[in-house]
């Protein structure tokens, strides 16, 4: 039986970075000359990532999430001594390669198979998108691919979550967003979408506006809360 908050839902809206998709599986796979350097530079490519996206959408100076993502890379590799053009394009390339999570195709097709509408909502670009879905054998489950080029603005601005409404036909009380990134699901909730923080990593929720309605580990207690079975 589904969630009560969630037995109006018909869709299911999911990040793609960090939610569906490792990012550090990049360096998990091509980092291998960083040595014990490894995880401190995906760390930190991660964290700057990040920032260089609210700090863009604020300073009114867009630039796109593959620019940003090696921005990031260049700063991290920076940050920890490693000077080396030739990792830098081959971490960038396995970018778009990223491995998905364990429990994401099995869960999409429950969803799917269920009756709910299901998209990605991401900072990535198109392309970045196109090619992760693709990579993960995963572009058959989707509706949509959103990507936050359409209006040119950053997750957690309101903007980007209003593209789900409009291109889903379906009102923010329907759709069920799920986020690993805490801050990511803080802004949803306050949109006013129904959030399933996907806590995969035991954080702590953020001190911000909007609070999720449940918190779950994994995708596999997602399908529960749809009232889908295993």
């Amino acid at each position: 039986m589904s969630h009560p908050d969630f037995a109006s839902v018909e869709a299911c809206v999911f990040d793609a970075y960090g939610t569906l998709f490792n990012v550090h599986s990049a360096v998990a796979r091509g980092g291998e000359g960083l040595g014990d350097k490894a995880d401190d530079v995906s760390n930190t490519w991660r964290q700057k990532q990040l920032e260089y996206t609210w700090l863009r959408s604020l300073m009114g100076a867009h630039a796109d999430f593959w620019q940003v993502t090696s921005d990031g890379l260049d700063y991290a590799l920076e940050a920890h001594g490693v000077a080396d053009k030739e990792l830098h394009a081959k971490l960038m390339e396995l970018y778009l390669t990223l491995d998905a999570y364990g429990d994401v195709q099995l869960t999409l097709q429950k969803l799917r198979k269920a009756g709910y509408k299901t998209a990605i909502l991401s900072n990535g670009t198109p392309e970045m998108l196109e090619a992760a879905v693709t990579s993960a054998s995963l572009k058959d489950l989707f509706d949509g691919n959103l990507s936050i080029e359409d209006v040119g603005v950053y997750k957690p601005d309101n903007r980007v979550y209003q593209l789900a409404v409009d291109r889903l036909s379906v009102a923010p009380e329907k759709i069920c967003f799920v986020s690993t990134n805490a801050w990511d699901a803080s802004g949803a909730a306050h949109f006013g979408f129904n959030v399933a923080w996907l806590n995969r990593f035991n954080k702590i929720q953020e001190v911000l506006p909007g609070k999720p309605k449940v918190v779950i580990n994994t995708l596999v207690d997602l399908m529960e809360l749809m009232g889908v079975g295993l």
